[in-house]
């Protein structure tokens, strides 16, 4: 079974639209789950954008959860994420960009980050989970189930992703999520709150820090 999908979304609310990391396929509510503890790492006040020609993964799943953290004046605030995950990813022309507005005599300062670029291997990535505000892309997905139950998209239980972060995340194991054994997408643009994995590699990293804004897209 393949499914392909375009299109992009914005979550405003506590209502997240399902993304196969970067397709919009369904609206759900998200619930946490009893007694959740804190998400295993606040998130910074600034989210990020990241671009890539493609990104070709392994085992994928998706659901949805809450990212705790800090606005840039240190106040609390919670954003809703769709979190995309991949036991295995292959990612070409890979950029990544993020914006410190208001320093004192320079104004804004962006950062760059690129790397698997022309010349270079593709960037690798094990258990990788991206934690998504917004995407648009082009999709292909193969054997995908929608409407699995988060806790159950771990090929340990049986399901074909690489199930749940863990850690003490902010999501329902009991909501809803999709997965699907690969998934193969291109001309990737996302914003995203939080990026972990277990290895990333990065061939021909380049960064760069300059004033003014200057992003991925």
């Amino acid at each position: 079974m393949q499914s392909q999908v375009r299109g992009g979304t914005r979550w405003k609310r506590f209502a997240v639209v399902m993304v196969p990391s970067v397709a919009a396929t369904a609206a759900i509510g998200v619930a946490l789950a009893q007694g959740a503890l804190a998400a295993s790492f606040s998130v910074s006040g600034q989210s990020f954008k990241v671009t890539a020609d493609s990104l070709n993964g392994q085992g994928f799943s998706q659901y949805g959860a809450i990212d705790s953290g800090y606005t840039l004046d240190g106040k609390k605030t919670a954003h809703p994420v769709a979190v995309s995950a991949f036991k295995s990813a292959s990612i070409t022309n890979m950029c990544q960009s993020v914006v410190t507005p208001n320093i004192p005599l320079l104004g804004s300062v962006s950062l760059i980050l690129r790397a698997g670029g022309a010349g270079h291997d593709a960037v690798q990535a094990e258990n990788l989970y991206i934690d998504v505000e917004d995407l648009q892309a082009d999709a292909t997905f193969h054997n995908i189930d929608i409407g699995v139950a988060a806790g159950d998209t771990s090929t340990e239980k049986g399901g074909k992703g690489a199930g749940m972060k863990g850690g003490g995340e902010q999501a329902n194991p009991y909501g809803f999520a999709q997965q699907a054994e690969s998934a193969e997408l291109t001309h990737v643009q996302q914003t995203a709150w939080a990026t972990t994995a277990g290895t990333f590699k990065l061939s021909g990293l380049k960064m760069s820090v300059s004033t003014g804004t200057k992003e991925c897209y």
